[in-house]
């Protein structure tokens, strides 16, 4: 019986440390094929082979084995004297130090990463953050080794390279472009090295890095939606049971919510403030900022009817990614969508060098803070909030160079400008 390994799907990362393993080792495999996730995976035959029903598994005329590294373990162990094992007890230490180091320090921050990205697992940009802080982590000190090293032990490809080219193999093809891998120039330099390898390109074909990051497909929280969903069905279930004699007043309650309840901004007293003009004045401005959209910013500006608000985020020091930061920022905008008739806002991210601060000016219709809007933008409790005293001189050109990126902005570069309008 030959080896037959289950994939599930063509260019499983997992799999296919097995069967590079397999070309440096000269062991055939064979691949299962109209396999069906959900499906195959799901039947008793299956299942006694791996009884969580997870891939890659490995069948065996002595029987199954699981998990991708124990796998590519056994394979290796089919060729007698096999170098990618090292040739001393201590490389071979080392090898398995460095397929554990892969594992949880790269593998499992990118599978974190690229779940919630993909709408699998909920989306927190808090969450994110760290997630990426911990790849950067075990990237760092990958690079840092690697800058002394060709190969991670001795001075072949061994199975830990194996194991660690192909847990990169999803960052650098689907998550992570240049942007981000350019701060490792040697984990750069290692990974193409290996996939440029005749085994590896028999297996992996030619690997192309990914031009940008995957778009979050999870943003819109659908978990918080369905509930705020059930509500809404329950009332009606309710005044059918509890008045089944009186149609005509369970027709007039099917109506009433039929009509939209108005904002309670909308039912304050009319602003001398057309936020729209201002929005319009921003954005046609091309020139002469200071002197046209800032001029004509405070000669619009309503105290009465509007309130202005500084804000800084709460866990500046976390900031350590450029991009994740910017990404964070761009989502929190995103979700300030519903506040767009109400609200006009400038997030400015701060700094040359990490960590990056950021900080906001924003202008509300009335004199606090919307409720609906700290009801339903979950970011804004990421933020310390306080409100502008247009009284103060040095508070009020606080906020013109916040509205015109002005720059340096409180002695410190501007990595980036947004704006909410």
């Amino acid at each position: 019986m030959a080896l037959k390994l289950y994939a599930g799907y063509p260019g499983n990362k997992n799999a296919n440390k097995a069967r590079i393993v397999a070309e440096y080792s000269g062991v055939k495999i064979s691949m299962v094929e109209n396999f069906e996730m959900g499906v195959t995976n799901k039947t008793p035959e299956f299942l006694k082979m791996n009884p969580i029903g997870k891939i890659p598994v490995l069948e065996t005329p002595e029987g199954a084995v699981f998990e991708s590294n124990a796998i590519a373990r056994y394979v290796a162990k089919l060729k007698a004297d096999n170098p990618l094992f090292g040739s001393t007890t201590i490389e071979y230490g080392q090898i398995e130090q460095w397929i554990d180091f892969s594992s949880l320090e790269i593998d499992a921050p990118l599978l974190s990463y690229f779940k919630a990205r993909m709408g699998w697992t909920p989306y927190f940009p808090a969450v994110e953050e760290a997630t990426l802080a911990d790849l950067k982590r075990g990237l760092g000190a990958l690079n840092t080794h690697l800058a002394s090293n060709t190969y991670v032990v001795g001075d072949s490809i061994t199975l830990a390279d194996i194991v660690v080219a192909c847990n990169l193999y999803l960052g650098f093809a689907r998550l992570l472009p240049k942007t981000f891998t350019s701060e490792f120039p040697h984990v750069e330099r290692y990974f193409w090295t290996l996939v440029n390898q005749p085994n590896f390109k028999k297996i992996l074909g030619d690997v192309k890095q990914t031009d940008s990051f995957p778009p979050i497909e999870s943003a819109k929280k659908p978990g918080q939606q369905k509930e705020k969903a059930k509500p809404k069905e329950a009332p009606k279930k309710e005044a059918k049971k509890e008045e089944p004699a009186k149609p005509v007043d369970a027709a007039a309650e099917e109506e009433a919510p039929k009509p939209k309840a108005k904002n309670p901004l909308d039912l304050l007293p009319p602003s001398k403030m057309i936020l729209d003009d201002w929005k319009r004045l921003y954005s046609n401005t091309k020139s002469n900022f200071r002197e046209v959209a800032i001029k004509g910013f405070w000669d619009m500006y309503d105290p009465e009817g509007y309130s202005l608000w500084f804000c800084e985020y709460k866990y500046n020091d976390e900031n350590t990614v450029s991009f994740v930061t910017l990404n964070k920022v761009g989502g929190f905008l995103q979700r300030m969508d519903l506040a767009r008739k109400y609200a006009f806002g400038k997030m400015l991210i701060i700094g040359g060098q990490p960590p990056f601060k950021v900080k906001g000016l924003w202008l509300f219709r009335g004199q606090e803070i919307p409720q609906f809007i700290i009801d339903e933008c979950y970011d804004m409790e990421l933020y310390e909030w306080k409100k502008v005293d247009i009284t103060d001189e040095a508070q009020k050109e606080r906020a013109s160079q916040m509205i015109e990126d002005f720059e340096p902005f409180e002695g410190e570069p501007l990595l980036d400008a947004k704006c909410f309008k």
